[in-house]
């Protein structure tokens, strides 16, 4: 599949209510393009704004786990759900966060062989339990984490952050969605 489909094409800027456009422009001058996911959202401007507030209050905060911490789960519980859009672009992210070229792409293929702390580690083994067995998930998880530091705000924030990008993966593969190609060097080499 290629970027927008045309069974779900993209959002035209031009097109947008002034709220949406503005901010994805915000986002084109920060970054230097505009991120597919963001006009793949914003065809359906209630659903794009009801996401990119939760997306912002689940990943811009740091109480519990550092940004860095909340990208690690993201590539995570993305790849377990074979999201290769959320894989890509939030890897660039936490390659970014991390300072760490290789981190990304140790947690996509096994997060178990990654360059982590123990602590790092409890805590992807919780969102992939979270993303692949919530139903299972009891005190001896709980214990695990607060063994680490983690409060039971963190623990929620964890259990949030796998939640959410379940959901953003399943959109993401259902839409087709690609990721950028400017997401694929993003914090691998030094800028200049």
């Amino acid at each position: 599949m290629t970027n927008a489909p045309d069974r779900f094409p993209f959002a035209r800027l031009d097109d947008l209510p002034a709220d949406i456009r503005t901010r994805i422009l915000a986002v084109q001058e920060k970054s230097g393009f505009v991120p597919n996911v963001f006009l793949m959202l914003a065809r359906r401007p209630e659903e794009f704004r009801a996401f990119f507030a939760y997306h912002d209050t689940l990943m811009d905060k740091d109480e519990g786990l550092t940004k860095a911490e909340r990208e690690m789960v993201v590539v995570a519980t993305s790849a377990v759900n074979q999201c290769l859009y959320c894989v890509i672009a939030h890897g660039a992210v936490l390659r970014i966060r991390a300072k760490k070229p290789l981190l990304a792409d140790q947690i996509a293929v096994n997060y178990r062989k990654a360059d982590l702390t123990q602590r790092q580690r409890a805590m992807l083994d919780f969102a992939v339990k979270v993303t692949t067995q919530s139903h299972t998930v009891d005190e001896a998880d709980f214990a695990a984490l607060q063994e680490h530091g983690f409060s039971n705000e963190a623990i929620w924030d964890i259990a949030a952050i796998s939640a959410f990008f379940g959901m953003s993966n399943r959109i993401a593969n259902v839409t087709g969605m690609m990721p950028n190609d400017e997401f694929f060097l993003m914090g691998r080499v030094p800028k200049s």
